[in-house]
């Protein structure tokens, strides 16, 4: 069984915030959509995560990612990694982390189930990446060296591009992915959770980039079931051009439902007024019936972006 949404868009995805917390201050960051105004009081256990899960497998979902915050900062995130693993209709397992604490995480995560994992990297410069993140670089290279290492495949690199700041920095970018065994995803801003000055400064479409790699390519591919996303296979590495979320060839190909760090389900990274509370009912003693409903009724309000 697979949810379809009234717009034939099958539901295959879910990506959980498993917190808010972050280690870093990215100025881009657009916090998976949540409202910056009001933090969550409240963060799901474990063991309601997990739940979640099992539950939104029972209805067709089988791949999911963890992300947050930081989702590193959890305490017991090897703990959610290998509860959701032993879900046996959960064919892929992610996380989306920032690598300042993988480098001696990646090897338990492994053998705990994680199969892929994105790693945020909008530069290699270490002063720049500092002004940007308020971190260091050095544990993010380490990080991403022993994500590889450990077996998690693939490795992805996330370079999100910024006009002014790291748009002279993709060729380096392309050569540390080869270097390392990583692939360079290049990811346009999105204006969402950031200031429009900050978007109006730093927006830069990723045309140019696509025709160059057009160019470099020994061939390309057309990713349907993600969001019809282009991925350019260069000797020995390859890139993903990833638009935005409102551009509308990836919005009509979306098959994702997202879950906020409190506990909500959100039907679309854009918007935040057709959210479904999932974790007070979960709290109240609902079945698991009851729960697979309030997945349907998220899914019945998911729509294109450009369509509202």
């Amino acid at each position: 069984m697979t949810l379809v949404d009234r717009y034939g868009r099958p539901l295959l995805n879910l990506r959980i915030a498993v917190t808010r917390q972050c280690n870093l201050r990215c100025e881009y960051c657009h916090m998976e959509g949540e409202d910056k105004q009001h933090p969550p009081s409240d963060e799901m256990t474990a063991d309601e995560i997990i739940r979640m899960v099992r539950v939104a497998a029972g209805l067709g979902i089988s791949k999911v990612k963890l992300t947050g915050g930081e989702p590193l900062l959890r305490k017991d995130i090897v703990e959610i990694v290998k509860g959701i693993a032993a879900i046996k209709d959960i064919g892929e397992l992610s996380m989306t982390t920032n690598g300042t604490m993988l480098e001696h995480l990646a090897e338990e995560l492994r053998s705990s189930g994680l199969g892929r994992i994105n790693i945020t990297l909008p530069t290699l410069d270490a002063e720049a990446y500092e002004k940007l993140n308020g971190g260091k670089i050095e544990p993010v290279l380490r990080g991403v060296e022993a994500a590889v290492t450990a077996g998690l495949c693939p490795v992805k690199v996330n370079m999100l591009l910024l006009k002014g700041i790291n748009d002279d920095a993709v060729f380096d970018m392309i050569e540390f992915a080869k270097k390392t065994g990583a692939i360079l995803q290049m990811i346009e801003l999105e204006p969402l959770n950031i200031s429009s000055e900050y978007y109006l400064s730093h927006h830069m479409p990723l045309d140019k980039y696509e025709q160059m790699l057009d160019g470099m390519a020994e061939k390309t591919e057309t990713r349907k079931f993600m969001q019809n996303r282009k991925v350019y296979y260069l000797p020995d590495t390859s890139v993903e051009i990833i638009h935005p979320t409102e551009n509308a060839e990836f919005c009509s190909h979306c098959t994702r439902l997202r879950v906020t760090s409190d506990g909500k389900l959100k039907p679309c990274l854009m918007t935040k007024n057709n959210l479904i509370d999932i974790l007070t009912p979960l709290r109240s003693d609902a079945s698991d019936k009851e729960l697979a409903e309030l997945f349907k009724m998220a899914n019945d309000r998911r729509k294109p972006y450009n369509n509202h």
